[in-house]
């Protein structure tokens, strides 16, 4: 009898094994980082109270992201300084690794960071990479270049193509022939390097067939940055056409699985010129982008993993501002984005957040934590406080990817 039992023990203990082993293999195949350039807390309470007011209602209204089941709290501080700008910012989720402000993919001393954009592409999972803004700023560039500058838009943007990474899209370059116009166009090297590229809404249909890279952007000439959500037309490019593309180009059910960083780089400048209602509206459309990672989620929830988070606060904006304990969100005007070029709008801007009661502090960055939003595979790593540098380092870990920074 008691041979039976030490039988049956081993059995137990090698079944209660192997559902360990079988869990800790579970890793996340399809990966979205997301980044919401500029957004702390304060803006997505804006965004929620807003559509709240929309209603009828004081509250807040949740965003898709804001009710996934993992949140936490990241520091946000460079080297050498407690409130940091974005390319520092963003070397931080890249690489893992601070970095001084102004720096991008280096550290102080220029000795070049690794981002996990390549780390994951070894372990033979496809990479994309967009954005709202040009794709050589500073949150997108650090996904995939390196420079002691983040000013050197020419040679951050000929990086792009000796990545071979699968797909790239959003707004277009800064300087595509040199700061004189005198290089050789960034697209040349692009299309040398074998990417197809799409220009314009609904040109990703027509080109993407045998394409094994890609560049999505927006139409010839046109360069730079997406147009904000509060100008845009029927044929401008939006991030969750961006997104939606990128999901249908990197998505292969045979293949070993796919990385995608997205950043809403505009509710940084929206934020930068205090204007509210744009901000909203930018934040908005970075949870539409979002929307369609949810979904690709919920066809693959076994396999999925989505972080949505932010490189750093800008404008200390506060969801209240001179006496009293309401907000007025009917008189924030819809304003054109041309606020930092047209002191009349400028203008408008500033009366219109006095009178809604909505107050900014500055019209930089602040050092506030910002947040973090999971769920998924291995969401459960980022729950709680942490660092900006922990985050790269635990997708690594919930793809069951060494994270190896040189």
């Amino acid at each position: 009898m008691n041979n039976r039992i030490k039988q049956l023990t081993t059995l137990l203990i090698i079944g209660l094994c192997t559902c360990g082993c079988a869990q800790n293999t579970n890793h996340a195949k399809y990966v979205f980082y997301f980044i919401g350039d500029g957004m702390g807390l304060s803006h997505i309470s804006l965004t929620e109270a807003y559509l709240a007011a929309n209603n009828g209602e004081i509250g807040n209204t949740p965003l898709n992201f804001t009710q996934f089941p993992v949140i936490g709290l990241s520091s946000t501080y460079s080297i050498g300084n407690f409130i940091t700008e974005s390319s520092a910012a963003g070397t931080a989720l890249s690489t893992g690794e601070k970095t001084t402000n102004s720096a991008l993919g280096v550290r102080p001393d220029s000795t070049h960071l690794r981002s996990i954009s390549y780390m994951i592409h070894d372990a033979g999972y496809s990479i994309g990479i967009v954005s709202n803004v040009s794709i050589d700023h500073a949150t997108p560039a650090a996904f995939y270049a390196c420079s002691p500058s983040r000013s050197d838009y020419y040679g951050i943007a000929l990086q792009l193509p000796l990545t071979g990474f699968e797909f790239f899209g959003g707004g277009g370059f800064i300087r595509p022939s040199g700061r004189d116009k005198d290089q050789p166009s960034v697209y040349e090297s692009i299309t040398d390097a074998g990417y197809a590229i799409a220009r314009g809404v609904g040109s990703y249909q027509l080109v993407k067939e045998g394409a094994s890279k890609m560049f999505y952007t927006q139409d010839e000439g046109v360069e730079g940055d997406l147009p904000y959500a509060i100008d845009r037309t029927e044929n401008s490019l939006t991030l969750p056409l961006v997104v939606e593309a990128a999901i249908d180009f990197l998505y292969n059910p045979k293949g070993k699985g796919f990385f995608l960083m997205s950043e809403g780089g505009k509710i940084d400048w929206a934020a930068h010129s205090n204007d509210a209602k744009t901000t909203i509206l930018e934040v908005l459309d970075f949870a539409d982008a979002i929307n369609l990672a949810i979904t690709f989620y919920n066809q693959h929830p076994n396999e999925t993993l989505i972080v949505v988070t932010a490189d750093h606060e800008t404008g200390g904006l506060a969801l209240g501002a001179k006496n009293g304990y309401n907000l007025f969100f009917d008189v924030l005007k819809t304003q054109t984005t041309s606020v930092d070029t047209d002191k009349s709008i400028a203008q408008a801007v500033t009366l219109s957040n006095q009178e809604a009661r909505i107050g900014w502090t500055t019209t930089s960055h602040t050092g506030v934590s910002v947040p973090i939003f999971a769920i998924g595979v291995g969401s459960e790593k980022f729950s709680g406080q942490m660092d900006n540098t922990d985050i790269p380092k635990k997708i690594c870990a919930a793809m069951g990817i060494s994270f190896n920074q040189q």
